[in-house]
């Protein structure tokens, strides 16, 4: 009853996974995550990974050549390439890691979404832990 209760409460539900983690040397799905973020060209893409970077949001971004875009904005269908990051961070910096990249993202509506890891390389999984400071 008492777990079921923490696991209730975000704050209390991190804690008491983070407990678990501790004592039984496991990872715990979803304490890490990456997210995915859109940039209109290269140098926007290396300056918003750089920030993000210095802030210490995140132990490590990709930054991966063009693509093709196809999007409704405004109404009209949009065509365009972009630059996509792949960054990889504690789930618990994604609010402040979107809050940061929405100040300083040239775009009105810039794409930010993340998604949980769920497994992973143990080494890989400790070091972005190690690299991205606790709240």
């Amino acid at each position: 009853a008492v777990t079921l209760s923490l696991l209730m409460y975000p704050a209390l539900r991190s804690l008491a996974l983070q407990l678990h983690a501790a004592v039984t040397g496991t990872y715990v799905s979803g304490t890490h995550s990456i997210a995915f973020i859109n940039c209109l060209n290269e140098q926007i893409a290396k300056d918003i990974a750089r920030a993000i970077m210095d802030k210490k949001l995140a132990a490590h971004v990709n930054i991966l050549p063009k693509s093709s875009a196809l999007y409704f904005w405004k109404g009209e269908l949009e065509e365009a390439t972009e630059i996509l990051l792949l960054v990889k961070t504690r789930t618990s910096k994604i609010s402040e890691l979107s809050n940061y990249v929405r100040s300083i993202h040239p775009f009105e509506i810039p794409e930010i979404i993340s998604l949980p890891i769920d497994q992973g390389n143990p080494p890989y999984l400790k070091w972005i832990e190690e690299s991205v400071p606790r709240d």
